[in-house]
């Protein structure tokens, strides 16, 4: 890909070389600049575009591995409960490995728990902003503004018809009072990571200074970004500009109405990744007791965990 914008610009320069009665100078030297200044911006957009890529990747790798921990923490909650019982129902022997027992039982249970909370919490919190923004957007904006929560990531979609001019990167004014909307709610949950996303459909694309629908994307994407922030305050250490092209399709590109739900710009808000690891560092070891919670076990009845 670099070499093929090399080749582009060379053969743009010899271009200008040889036909100098087309171009004056002045003109050569502005198309020049935009030129080096668009790829310059590709190449900032691509790379952290790739981190937050990483980033959410890790998240959601994160939420999998906690999930998968409930369960294990579970089956082994389970596990220590039969083998209690056992001991129990045969005789009063081993009355220490009983007490051992009770209290891996206890650990595990706070575990589990805390796990469960910090987990419901963090679902409560994305439907509590899904449900305010929601609420803030009219009936009319609601038509092309889409919010869902996936694998706790919250996605709002917006519409090409809303927020630009066909093949354009320009912000309309229609879309001005539905992004200080959302960049209030974004604002309010300072905690969340937030990154803009542009798509288009596969139909390409050919104007002065936009190869194709990689560069329309990434551009329509940055252009979000720097509204959020020139806007509406959103701090930008908190924003991430991205494009994926056509690349990233939600419907068929067969159909007119499948072309329009591709071409759209998503605003991925997402959990700081360093929550994620603070409850990985809590797993008990050793059976020691993490304090997250004072549940105990009834040495004379043990029943199961809810699930």
């Amino acid at each position: 890909m670099k070499r093929l914008s090399i080749y582009a610009g060379m053969a743009f320069l010899a271009m200008a070389l040889l036909l100098p009665g087309c171009v004056s100078n002045k003109r050569y030297n502005t198309l020049q600049e935009n030129y080096d200044a668009i790829l310059l911006k590709e190449r900032e957009v691509a790379a952290r575009y790739q981190d937050v890529q990483k980033q959410l990747s890790s998240a959601n790798t994160r939420v999998t591995s906690l999930e998968d921990q409930i369960a294990s923490e579970r089956a082994n909650v389970k596990s220590l409960q039969e083998a209690l019982n056992q001991c129990l129902t045969s005789s009063n022997q081993g009355n220490v490995n009983i007490s051992k027992l009770v209290d891996e039982i206890n650990a595990s249970n706070r575990y589990i728990q805390h796990l469960v909370n910090t987990k419901n919490k963090s679902d409560s919190l994305n439907m509590v902003l899904t449900n305010r923004l929601t609420r803030s957007l009219s009936r009319e904006e609601m038509q092309d503004v889409d919010v869902q929560v996936l694998k706790g990531v919250v996605y709002i979609s917006l519409s090409d018809n809303m927020l630009y001019k066909s093949g354009s990167y320009e912000i309309s004014e229609r879309a001005g009072e539905t992004l200080s909307k959302i960049a209030k709610i974004i604002m309010d949950y300072s905690d969340y990571e937030v990154l803009v996303e542009g798509n288009t459909d596969n139909v390409p694309i050919s104007q002065r200074n936009i190869r194709n629908n990689w560069d329309l994307s990434a551009l329509r994407g940055s252009s979000v970004v720097q509204a959020l922030q020139n806007d509406y305050g959103v701090d930008p250490k908190r924003l991430t500009a991205a494009g994926r092209g056509e690349y990233n399709p939600i419907a068929s590109n067969d159909t007119e109405s499948g072309k329009t739900r591709n071409r759209r710009t998503q605003i991925i808000i997402t959990p700081k990744l360093d929550q994620f690891m603070e409850l990985i560092d809590k797993a008990p070891e050793n059976g020691a007791t993490p304090d997250t919670g004072s549940t105990t076990v009834d040495t004379t009845r043990v029943l199961p965990i809810q699930q």
